[in-house]
């Protein structure tokens, strides 16, 4: 069945309706699939809380930790945790969207579902799974082995600190959750060269929208429902930013021309900030930026 956010989103691009998108996604696990989980250290999730406001969140463990048992089900050895505003949250089967990426070889994957704790982690059955290309991310290696930490304290707001704001003026990669009824969740990432996101208020960012795989999934979402989630990760230090709120697309090319690259921007609204220091367990030092960034 077609997503009528895509179908809307691929009409405006000009991209022909009906020829990508989610209707094309397959629920089955290939083992080439299966293998690539096995070997992750990083997966992002992405699910809505228990008063609707949509979170993106991280896992963070040593190979294998995350696993594919059959071809519709994906495992994990833990869960969100600590001040992560996604955590207790599956206690419950709840509708979850996940990318796991590898930063050192920019290789991706998305796993579309329903999740719920299983003991200390999460058994996910699939409902989407598809792999991406591989442009905007940059190159990172992992850096020592993997030692279990416990997360600092959660700092609350709902409005952006000068830090954070310094901060997220200076990402290179985020990731973004989105949902709509009916469709699921869904859980990207955005990158480009330090700058591409602006931060334009105590509560306010805009990001271009460069070319992609034309499925618009995340676009395609916010078109039925604007609530979304993003995380900004402090890679070498392990810290995470997370934002909740709202997003529109603005289709003015005019103001789309001052992004190099762009070919519409997207307006994101906070309504909550939620910090954590220390959050992961696992460091990654850059190596270099991805070819296909706008200078």
């Amino acid at each position: 069945m077609y997503h009528a956010g895509e179908v809307a989103v691929q009409r405006k691009a000009g991209v022909r309706a009906g020829n990508w998108g989610s209707a094309h996604v397959t629920a089955e696990i290939p083992d080439v699939a299966a293998d690539f989980l096995a070997q992750q250290r990083l997966v992002a999730i992405g699910a809505a809380d228990a008063d609707g406001l949509v979170w993106a969140s991280a896992l963070v463990g040593p190979p294998g930790f995350v696993s594919a048992p059959d071809e519709r089900t994906v495992v994990t050895d833990r869960a969100p945790r600590g001040g992560d505003p996604l955590a207790g949250r599956f206690d419950t089967e709840q509708e979850l969207g996940m990318v796991a990426i590898e930063p050192a070889t920019r290789r991706r994957m998305r796993v579309n579902g329903t999740a719920r704790r299983v003991g200390d982690g999460l058994l996910i059955r699939t409902g989407q799974v598809y792999a991406n290309c591989p442009k905007y991310l940059q190159t990172r290696l992992p850096e020592g082995s993997f030692a279990e930490s416990t997360p600092g304290a959660a700092r609350d707001g709902d409005v952006l600190t000068a830090t954070q704001r310094e901060w997220i003026a200076g990402a290179d990669t985020f990731f973004v959750t989105t949902l709509a009824d009916g469709k699921g969740v869904d859980t990207s990432h955005r990158g480009g060269n330090p700058g591409f996101v602006a931060v334009t208020g105590e509560r306010t960012l805009t990001w271009p929208d460069y070319t992609g795989n034309s499925m618009y999934m995340t676009l395609g979402n916010l078109e039925l429902d604007a609530r979304c989630g993003l995380l900004f990760l402090d890679w070498e230090h392990g810290h995470a930013l997370h934002l909740s709120g709202r997003a529109r697309t603005d289709w003015d090319p005019g103001r789309a021309a001052a992004f190099p690259g762009a070919h519409r921007l997207v307006d994101f609204a906070l309504e909550r900030a939620v910090e954590i220091g220390h959050a992961f367990p696992m460091r990654w030092s850059f190596e270099k930026y991805s070819k296909f960034n706008p200078s």
